[in-house]
């Protein structure tokens, strides 16, 4: 009765500590070590019933142990994790399995010296040490899963001594596993086994089909050998490894039915998608385009917000840090835990391996597990996206080029004074009759307004272009002789039109209908001057 009460002592400590690790780390996903905290439950209810002298129920609670335990490492690979290759992982475990059902019935277990040894047991803890050994393997120098793998090898080694020799000292590696594994939950380093990371999808292997194929078919065989040859004394050990081969079976073809049918559906998505970019005419259209992808390559229930932006200027309105033209994404996580993260796409331009010279990127925020899935796709997607955008620009920008050209070609020999003017009030297009106007041959290269405008008269051009709408205004421009003189400026805003994309500014000479007196230079000091220059040119300046 005391022993009974040290076990449960144990699994209750044990599994106290899964729950504490679980409520203060957080981990991405909570299941695997939910049938970690089960398998050590059961663990702690077999050895209780063993000690209680209830053999047949303890036999019953390990192999449920086993359940658990395979259940919950199966989990480990799940969507991303960190085990990335599942399906070899499953093939290895499948022929580890066979192999030691023939170890066990063909060489050991005519043995008087392991006749006493639990064949299920034996082969369940050193399946669950190789699967252990893999995953400290995957994430080295991670304490977590040192501390499981730990657990294992006391577990086997107590299986084997206790077998052979019955004593509480041989008993000791099953506390070890109580103990490593509830140290595993609750050190910080239990997160990362299971942080997901992108999946690479392994090319068709015909040797490993036919290695599992050869496991599944090894139960079958040994229990037929075992019939022909008189009496079949290893039942429990042949069905126990039959069926553990079949689900790893039924597992590793349910895995392969998913990543097809979930490459066909990111491949269906992508060719629709990039069906819709190419014939996308504007930017609102691109922005539909990748929102209907994104809708058909992830579950509306994992994302709780989208992000298109065409430029750095509205990942700053959404307070998102710049696209990178160094790497192709990259995932933010939450500040608490347990929350959503952010994943961030560049616009990547493919043929040059760089991002957009405006940057701007696909955000998405949702799920840890589904993003980091569906990561390679949505890579692929903000590089098609980028591209479209490009081409939409390069478009428009032959657009303004051949209407500047057709206009240069249609009033070059008109006395009309036209300019068309860029957001940023750099001059595209000047008519000749300006440069006649203004005695130059020609306009100095990336030439604004501004700089055709006397200084006094800046302040209010400037005004009057950064406001929406048409209008008129009036301003002096200074000539290559010093002089000056005045027009009547006619605007139109056309930064909404895909083919202009600025202003349309066409200028009067009103000089001749003033006073000559205002056709001298603005300047500075007019004392020296007479009183009625000085009234007219106070007139000039206040005349707005």
């Amino acid at each position: 009765m005391l022993q009974a009460l040290e076990w449960i002592l144990l699994g209750a400590a044990s599994v106290g500590a899964f729950i504490v690790g679980l409520s203060r780390h957080r981990p991405a996903r909570i299941a695997p070590w939910l049938l970690l905290a089960a398998s050590i439950a059961c663990l702690a209810v077999g050895d209780v019933c063993y000690a209680l002298d209830a053999r047949g129920s303890a036999s019953l609670c390990y192999l449920t142990m086993f359940v658990f335990v395979g259940l919950a490492l199966l989990q480990f690979t799940r969507r991303g994790a960190l085990l990335m290759s599942r399906a070899r992982l499953i093939d290895i475990l499948a022929a580890a399995c066979a192999a030691l059902l023939v170890l066990w019935v063909f060489i050991l277990g005519g043995s008087s010296s392991v006749a006493t040894l639990s064949a299920s047991d034996v082969i369940g803890a050193l399946l669950l040490i190789g699967v252990t050994v893999r995953l400290a393997a995957a994430v080295w120098f991670n304490f977590s899963a040192l501390l499981l793998c730990t657990g294992a090898v006391a577990m086997f080694a107590s299986d084997v001594a206790y077998g052979l020799h019955p004593a509480w000292h041989t008993e000791l590696g099953y506390v070890v596993l109580y103990l490593s594994w509830g140290a595993a939950a609750l050190h910080p380093s239990m997160v990362r086994l299971t942080t997901p990371i992108p999946t690479r999808p392994a090319p068709w292997n015909g040797r490993w089909a036919a290695l599992l194929g050869v496991s599944v078919a090894t139960p079958p065989a040994v229990l037929l050998i075992e019939a022909t040859s008189g009496t079949v004394t290893d039942g429990v050990v042949i069905a126990v490894t039959a069926a553990i081969t079949l689900v790893l079976t039924i597992t590793r073809l349910a895995d392969s039915v998913t990543l097809n049918s979930q490459a066909l559906i990111r491949e269906r998505a992508l060719r629709e998608a990039s069906a819709a970019l190419v014939a996308a005419a504007d930017e609102s259209a691109v922005d539909r385009a990748v929102r209907a992808a994104v809708a058909k390559l992830m579950p509306a229930i994992d994302l709780t917000k989208v992000v298109f932006a065409t430029d750095d200027r509205q990942l700053a309105l959404e307070a998102l840090p710049p696209a990178s033209s160094r790497t192709r994404s990259w995932s933010v996580d939450s500040p608490g835990c347990g929350g959503p993260t952010t994943l961030v796409c560049p616009l990547w331009l493919e043929p040059l391996a760089v991002a957009r010279p405006s940057g701007g990127a696909l955000v998405l925020e949702g799920n840890r597990d589904t993003l980091a899935v569906s990561r390679d796709a949505l890579e692929v997607l903000a590089g098609q996206a980028a591209l479209a955008l490009d081409r939409i620009t390069l478009v428009d920008a032959v657009g303004r080029r051949d209407s500047d050209l057709y206009l240069r070609a249609v009033i070059r020999n008109t006395a009309d004074l036209m300019l068309v003017i860029d957001d940023d009030q750099a001059i595209r297009y000047a008519s000749p009759a300006l440069r006649e106007l203004l005695g130059t041959p020609d306009l100095p290269p990336f030439a604004t307004l501004l700089d055709l405008v006397h200084p006094d008269d800046t302040s209010q051009v400037r005004r009057a272009l950064r406001e929406v709408g048409d209008g008129v205004l009036y301003c002096a421009l200074r000539r290559a002789d010093a002089t000056q003189v005045l027009v009547e400026a006619t605007y139109r805003d056309l930064r909404s039109d895909r083919l202009v994309q600025g202003f349309v500014v066409t200028m009067r000479d009103v000089t001749a209908a003033h006073d000559p007196v205002e056709q001298i230079p603005h300047q500075d000091h007019l004392d020296a001057l007479p009183a009625w220059v000085n009234r007219r040119s106070a007139r000039h300046k206040f005349r707005y």
